[in-house]
Parts: C-alpha cells; structure tokens; sequence
C-alpha cells in the first residue's frame, strides 16, 4: 500500500516544485536556445519569467465514457444487465478502494518511486531526462511523474475529444508522446507547469486514482478497471501481484506490451514472428512454429491465449513485468519469496471481450441499432449530430431500453426458425415488432438476416432495421398493401357512416373520386380498375365485409364517398408516414389499397391506437436515461394523445375483429386463446406480405417481403416446409401474440357504436317496365344486390320488368331486390259486374280470355231474369295469363238449383 502521508523530504520536494523549479527550469528553458555552456545569469533570469508565464491551470475534463445499453433481463424486477456499449475508449471508473494495493505499489514503484515525496516534478529524473534530450537532441526521455503522466492524458483526451478523424485522433497521442528537441522540452515544461498546480489543487490519491482511471492499457483499453478485466477476467480490486505487475508494466507503451493480439508482442509491423529476452534482444522464431500455431488458431484447437503463449509466452511483456517487480523489491514493496514466486509464473492471461457495438448484443442486434439511431438522431442526446455522436462514444450515459426479454427471445427464435435470412433470386427480409398499446413501449424486434455493418453484397447480411424507418433504421419502408384500409375505414366512421351501410363493391372502374386537396376538387378515372386477391368477384357488401374479406373493390367504393386527400391526414395522425419520413398525401386511387411504402412500427402504432380507444402513442424503445453520475436526464420525447373518437376506435375494432375470426383473412394468426384480438392482413403485388394484430395490451406485426426485387412469395418455400413464404407471417404472428397474450392480460374491446353500426335505409327505385339489364344497372348503381325470378303474367311487353319485391321505397341497407320479367301472356281482368251474364261472358272473351265460364248463382228476385254478373275469378283488375279459367259470378231470381251454386250454365239451346 502506498505511503499515506508525506514525508519531511516531500514537503521539501513540494516547496522545490512551488519555488526552486523556476530557477532549474530558467536553465533548462535557456539551455534549450544557448549552448548548455554559455548559459548566463540573464539568460536563466530570462526562461524564469518565461516558465512562470506558461498556463498554469488544467481544468480536468470529465472522462471519455462509454454509453451503455442496459436490458431488464425480467421486466417484473429490476434487475438490468448490459446489451451492450458503444466507445471510443473502453473504460469504467472505480473509487480508490476498488483498486488492489499492489496495482499501486507496481504502479509507483515502476513510474513514479518518489511520488510522495515531490510536489508534481521529480527534479532529479526530470533534470537527468531533459540533460539526455539536450545532449542526444533525439526523442524526449523519461522522467515524467504520475502528475505530469496524468497531465499528459488529460492534455491527449482533450486533444481527442476535439478531433474529426482517426488521423487526428492518433495526432494527438504523437504529439504529446513524440515531440523532438526544442517542442520536446517545450511540451515537456507546460506538463511540469500543470502538474504543479494539479498537486496544489488535488490530493495524492485523487491525482494516483485519476491517472490510473484515464491511462490507456492497449488498443481502446483505458483505465485500470477495463484493463483487469480485459486481460484477467477480474475487477481491479482482485488483481493477485503478477497481474498487477503486467498491467503497470503495459502503460509504458500500451500496444507493445498488450496482451490480447499477436501484433502487441511476437510481430514487428512487418508481421515477422520475433521472442524478445527479457533483456530486451530479440531471438527469431520459426515462421513454422508461427504458421503453425495459427493454423491451430484458425481451425478453434486453440485459444488466443494459448496461441499467444505458444508462440513467444508474451516475453516482451514479461520483461517489461521482470522489471517492475525488480522495482518493487528494491522498493520493498514485496518480499523475495513474493518476488520469486511472480517471476516464474508465466503469463497467463484470461481474455474478455466487452461487448461492443449491436453486434455483439446477441439476439438483439436489430433493437440495438434502432436505439442506437434514437440516440444518433434525436435531439434529445444532442443538437447537433456530431454532438450526439460524441455523447454516445464518450458521454458515459447509461440507456435503459423497453425490451422485454421474454417476448424478444420468443420473437428472434420464431423468425430464426421460420425466416431464411435469404432467398435465391432476391433480398428477402423480415421482421416483427411487439408493441405496448397503452404507452407505445417496443417490446421486442426480430429480424431474419445476419447483423454485419460491414457485409453489404451478401444478401443473408444486413445492418438495417427493416422495422423502422429511414431516421431511425436506414429504412424506407415497405408497400403496405391492405393493411393501409384502416385508414380508410376511420375516415369512413368518422363521416359519419356505418359499417352495415350497403356499398356498390363490384369490380368495375370508377369514373371519378373526391379530392379537394389537388387536382381541382376531383380525379377522373377511366383506366384504374382494380382487381381483387386472386381475383374473386366483387360484390355489394358492407364495410363490415370488406373489412373481413379485405375487398379492394369494397374499399375504392368507400373511398369514392370520401375525400381521398383526408386518408392520409388519417395515417398521418396516427403516426404513419412514408418510410422516407416524409407525408402521404393520398392523390390516386391506388393508394387507398396500400401502394405507399411504410414502416411496420408506424403500422403497428396505428393499430395499437384503435386498441387503445383512439389514443395514439408514440413508439419508445427508451424507458430512462442517466449520466455517467447516475443523474436522471430526460429522454426522447414521445407523447401520447387521442387522436381518433374512442366510438370510432371501438367500431373500428368491432370491424377488425372479424378479420381474425374464421373466415376473415387473418383468422390463421389468431392464437384462439380466449384473449380478444384484432387485426389485418395485407398483401402487394405478391412481393410484400403483412399482418397486425392486437390485443388491448400488445399489438404484434410482422412483414415479410422483398427489401429489393420482386420475387412472388407464393412460389417460394421456407426450408423443410411446403408453405409458401406469404404464410410465415401467420405462424410468427400467432406465437408472439399467444406469448404476449400470457405476459400482458387483456380484456374485451368495447362495443360499437350504435349510431355507426346502424342499420341504414335507403330508397329503393321502381325499376318494373324497365329491361331486365336495366333494373339491374339502376338498383346496383344505387348499391343493391339483385336477383332475376321466374317470369311472370303480365300485360308488359315479354322481358320487361313486370314485377319487383320489395316494392319501391324506403328498404333496409343490404336488402336483396328480386325482379321477374314479363312472359307477355298476362292479360287484366275488366270489371263485368252489372252486367247480363251473357254480355259479360262476351265481354271476357273479347278481352282475350279462351276459357270463360257461369261461375256461382246466387237467388235475387230483383235480378235480370237471365242473370246479372256480380264479378269474376280472379277478380277485376287483376293480370292473370290469357289461358286461365275465369268465371263469372251472377244473381238471378231462380237459379234452378234452390239458393247459392253453380247452374252450370246459361239457358238451354
């Protein structure tokens, strides 16, 4: 353990550091323009001043951290765990009783042997170290402090944090570590400067523990802590003294003596294999034995670290640690059995990778990158995007993301065992995405290719996340197809209309839709005529069967009783744009059935908000964020607010909810695990497929489709399966809702409401006298559904329409109309009564009648003896066919029979 108190020499040494300096350094500030034999008095009274001007107050700047991403790893505690970090330098700093007492004692010893007893400038090694760079005007030399090394790193991560490129980056450690001659000594006076008045400021330990905290140990290795663990596998507090000699030896020159790559110790930079004795000459080794080893390490026979201890057993490392634990004897920091003991262990080091970028948060790469472009894009970490790059590789914040592992794991498996990560001929891709309806948390995302930021020519790699969009996932979207019909149906409920209203959704061309915002108030259409999924008839239906079917033609009916340009306003509230973040603005026809390209998140969003009564919430993959102290500091900004009426919301699901029952498109994505869900399908051109369902808790989508090209999913497979990949979004979706169905307990949507889920009237035209083509023209033009009866008697011209039921007028929505033409052999029945019966039977005949006939007598004394006509069958007026029987009911006064009846007939002849 180092000294805790200074001892009478140290507070000399402070006072020479505080007073004396001056004058030593007067000289050497002199001798480095006047030859170190001629210097005068005048001269050194000259650099005196010239030291005492130098700056004098460091500020030290808050550590380049990593961000972390932190997971909960089971949402109902938390307890949370790295999915990974982002740096520019891999550092954790720990307090001064992290850190194991040898780590000090190594440290000083080989650094710094007097450090307790100067005031931030070892006069004596900083004299000897400057007297050698005068004397050989080579490279500056030792004899920097603790103080001045920590100055130096402060000084280089300044230096860092400002720099654009790689380049400069490097610059900045040249520069300070590097500089000759008379910039060397220059460099080299400013660090005493600083380091004087950092001692005069700060206490031993605090400089000791922030020099340890900031020094680099290799490659992007900074700090004590990172550096235990990258090389040992331990934390810096349980580092045994071989390990601690290692690791002060290793800050000498950090990518010399590092550990963890064959470049650090057994390859010159032409990549010839070289042991290094611990005196520091160099014995070849056989290129064999290297060739060798490596090719053991390439096949996975060996590890790294035995490949490294192979093929030299780190030996410049191991004189550099000989030397330190010399130090430490001398110093009598260790005893010689202690000393012994640590000789002749080898060093044997246990790597750890921290992990580092999404590519190393395994089974949630594509979660990661979306927050990682929040973070990269948001305002919320920064104003300006080289503000926010710098506080996610150095800012040290911690990000604690919505991720619920348990619907992550399920979702990543399910796409992994479904999903080719490609397909022959094309980029095939996939995702899912489970989302919090009540607060738009993200509560899972999967993806079916390989993670690689590097890989851009294999199509089973990708670094985009086809969830998102282009801000947020370098993603422009995918053509919606008819899950974009939900916005027509909130339009169509918001106007007022109901789902039972009959529509005309035949398949025809529509001449003309409402468009106020473009165009002059409206479209004309003379060549748009779409067709339905496989090409199955249209019909006249209602909303509630155009939804359940997902009826093109319906839809465009519907459409064409709105106003095209409010469709997008619709998506647009909902949270759904283009993927290229720009605004759909609905022009054309065609867009009503889903040809924009959008992201599935945003679709998810618009779902969720009709399960969420109309309240629409903006996705979050961010549930918190601190600073590198633990202070809560505020996240992204995402809002919820209603955005639709909560009686539209619910009518809407009352619509949806057919979809998923059976016989609705999306019913084989249905778990029927009693939960009540929602949902649709879409389909574009058999290139992209999708499907969003929900719950009142999770709403889960998945699409699969072309991220470019246009292969046919129905005519290709998933491996050891002969379903089509159109299908995999049905069983993906089914098993993240049946799980999410189990994590988030949901109940029953709201009823609709009864004003928009009425029964609607409508007037019914009289169509009798018209052609069969017609009737039938005009009634489905006015959205009635037609049928052709038998023919039937009448006077009409044969074919004509002679007869129709309902008759004209009000009728429910939905009615059926039969119409039945004339077989032109119907004849009206005139009215006979009042006269002779003879007469009357004339009179029938004349009329066109063959079959005439005396039909009942009744008795009346005041009757024409030979018998009035009282009527006919069928009676007067009425049409009958020219070849039925009519008879013609009399009175009489004797009608030969006694009373009421049928005489048979007239007189006799």
């Amino acid at each position: 353990m180092p000294d805790t108190n200074r001892s009478a020499s140290g507070v000399l040494g402070g006072l020479a550091g505080l007073v004396g300096l001056s004058a030593v350094a007067g000289v050497l500030v002199a001798a480095t323009v006047t030859p170190a034999i001629a210097v005068s008095g005048a001269a050194a009274t000259s650099a005196i001043t010239m030291f005492d001007n130098l700056p004098s107050v460091l500020d030290i700047d808050k550590l380049m951290l990593p961000t972390t991403l932190w997971v909960k790893t089971d949402p109902t505690t938390d307890d949370y765990v790295v999915m990974t970090q982002f740096y520019d330098q891999n550092r954790s700093p720990v307090d001064y009783n992290e850190i194991a007492p040898a780590m000090y004692d190594a440290i000083l010893s080989s650094e710094d042997p007097r450090y307790y007893q100067h005031g931030g400038v070892d006069l004596i090694g900083t004299t000897r170290a400057v007297l050698s760079n005068i004397q050989g005007g080579g490279e500056t030399q030792g004899g920097s402090t603790i103080s001045q090394q920590y100055v130096k790193n402060i000084l280089v991560q300044r230096c860092e944090a400002q720099a654009k490129t790689e380049e400069e980056k490097l610059d900045c450690w040249t520069d300070a570590t590097t500089a000759v001659g008379d910039e060397g000594i220059q460099r080299k006076l400013q660090e005493m400067r600083y380091a004087i008045a950092l001692e005069k400021k700060y206490d031993k330990e605090d400089i000791l523990l922030g020099y340890l905290n900031i020094a680099n140990f290799g490659g992007t290795t900074y700090g004590i802590e990172a550096a235990a663990k990258r090389y040992f596998g331990v934390s810096a507090k349980d580092l045994s003294l071989s390990q601690a000699a290692t690791l002060a030896g290793i800050v000498q020159n950090p990518n010399t003596y590092r550990i963890d790559r064959p470049k650090g110790s057994i390859f010159d930079a032409d990549g010839v294999g070289y042991n290094k004795a611990p005196d520091g000459s160099i014995d070849d080794v056989n290129p064999q034995q290297i060739a060798a080893l490596t090719s053991k390490l390439d096949a996975g026979e060996i590890t790294q670290e035995q490949y490294l201890a192979a093929a030299d057993g780190y030996s410049a490392t191991k004189g550099r640690q000989l030397y330190v634990l010399t130090r430490m004897l001398d110093d009598g920091k260790i005893t010689q059995e202690q000393y012994d003991k640590a000789v002749i262990q080898p060093i044997a080091p246990k790597l750890t990778s921290p992990k580092v970028g999404c590519a190393e948060a395994t089974g949630l790469e594509y979660f990661c990158q979306y927050v990682r472009y929040v973070i990269e894009r948001d305002p919320a970490f920064g104003a300006t995007p080289e503000e926010r790059t710098e506080n996610l590789r150095r800012g040290g914040l911690n990000v604690y993301t919505t991720v619920d592992m348990r619907l992550q794991n399920e979702a990543q498996t399910t796409m992994n065992a479904l999903a080719p990560s490609a397909v022959p001929g094309g980029f095939f891709g996939s995702t899912s995405i489970s989302l919090e309806a009540s607060t738009g948390r993200i509560l899972a995302i999967a993806q079916n290719t390989k993670f690689s930021e590097s890989v851009t020519d294999d199509p089973n790699y990708s670094s985009i996340v086809y969830a998102g969009d282009r801000k947020f996932g370098q993603s422009d979207g995918f053509n919606a197809g008819s899950t974009f019909k939900l916005f027509t149906l909130i339009d169509w409920l918001e106007k007022g209309h109901s789902v039972n209203e009959v529509i005309n959704g035949r398949n025809r061309i529509i001449p003309q839709f409402k468009e106020t915002c473009y165009n002059g108030g409206v479209i004309y259409n003379s060549t748009y005529d779409p067709k339905n999924f496989q090409n199955q008839a249209g019909y006249v239906g209602t909303p509630m069967q155009f939804t359940r079917d997902s009826l093109n033609t319906g839809f465009l009916a519907m459409a064409a009783e709105l106003d095209l340009c409010d469709l997008g306003k619709v998506a647009s509230k909902m949270g759904v744009k283009l993927g290229t973040g720009a605004e759909i603005e609905t022009k054309y026809p065609n867009q009503v059935i889903g040809s924009d390209a959008v992201s599935p998140l945003a679709m998810a969003g618009a779902y969720a908000t009709v399960a969420n009564n109309g309240i629409y919430c903006q996705p979050q993959a961010i549930d918190r964020v601190t600073d590198s102290d633990g202070n809560e500091i505020p996240k992204p900004e995402r809002n919820c607010s209603q955005v639709i009426d909560p009686a539209v919301a619910a009518t809407a699901a009352y619509a949806l909810a057919g979809v998923v029952a059976p016989g609705g498109t999306a019913w084989p994505g249905n778990p029927f695990d009693g939960t009540p869900i929602i949902g649709k399908t879409g389909t574009h051109e058999l290139t992209q497929t999708w499907i969003v369902e929900s719950s009142t808790k999770v709403t889960t989508a998945v699409w699969t489709g072309n991220t470019t090209g246009e292969i046919s999913l129905y005519d290709k497979y998933w491996t050891g399966s002969y379903e089509p990949l159109s299908r995999i979004r049905f069983q993906m979706a089914r098993q993240l809702q049946a799980l999410a169905n189990q994590l988030y307990p949901a109940g029953a949507f709201p009823g609709p409401d009864s004003n928009l889920s009425r029964q609607v009237y409508t007037d019914l035209p009289d169509v009798t006298g018209k052609t069969i083509a017609e009737a039938q023209q005009i009634l489905q033009g006015a959205g009635f559904e037609v049928t052709v009866g038998s023919p039937v008697d009448s006077e009409m011209a044969k074919d004509l329409v002679a007869a129709q039921s309902p008759g004209a007028g009000r009728v429910a929505g939905g009615t059926v109309v039969t119409i039945s033409p004339s077989n032109g052999q119907g004849l009206t029945v005139p009215d006979v009564s009042g006269r002779d019966l003879d007469r009357a039977i004339s009179e029938l005949r004349q009329a066109g009648f063959g079959n005439v006939l005396p039909g009942a007598c009744r008795e009346d004394e005041d009757a024409d003896p030979q018998g009035e006509a009282t009527g006919t069958k069928p009676g007067a007026g009425t049409v009958t066919n020219r070849n039925t029987a009519i008879t013609v009911d009399y009175a009489a006064p004797d009608c030969g029979g006694g009373g009421d009846g049928d005489n048979g007939g007239g007189n006799d002849d």
